[in-house]
């Protein structure tokens, strides 16, 4: 057999108890939300508004080996776009406030809720894979 139906499960497959957690490291949750380390638990995982820094500040953990990439930025756009969109127009429907006044509520609303949910979604993204001890697939001579 050859491709995924011949692959064997590797015992790093199994995922970690929930109810367990090592020392130090903050659940998903509470790493996603925050933007803690997943090691160790300490502030600083961004370096900038959605860029992850090169290595944790406190423990020294290489953020650089997850592979997060933008997969959540389209689609958590869309969703965001979406629910900002319907309350515009029940905004509008309830209200029918001036043009202007959809100008400075909905832009700033849907910048920063783009960022904040791009963080989220990111770290906890990095989180899952470190939790989970997430790697390169490869190929192994049987």
């Amino acid at each position: 057999m050859s491709g995924a139906a011949g692959a064997r499960r590797s015992p790093r497959t199994k995922l970690p108890d929930e109810s367990h957690e090592q020392k130090g490291q903050p659940p998903l949750w509470r790493a996603a939300f925050f933007g803690l380390c997943p090691e160790c638990g300490a502030t600083g995982l961004f370096g900038d508004l959605v860029g992850f820094r090169d290595r944790c500040p406190s423990c020294g953990l290489d953020y650089g080996r997850y592979n997060v990439g933008d997969g959540p930025a389209a689609f958590l756009t869309m969703i965001i776009g979406a629910l900002l969109i319907a309350l515009a127009l029940g905004v509008d429907a309830a209200f029918a406030p001036p043009l202007w006044v959809h100008i400075i509520l909905w832009v700033p609303l849907t910048a920063a809720a783009v960022i904040y949910g791009l963080r989220v979604a990111k770290a906890a993204l990095l989180a899952s894979e470190h939790q989970r001890q997430a790697a390169e697939g490869k190929l192994r001579d049987d």
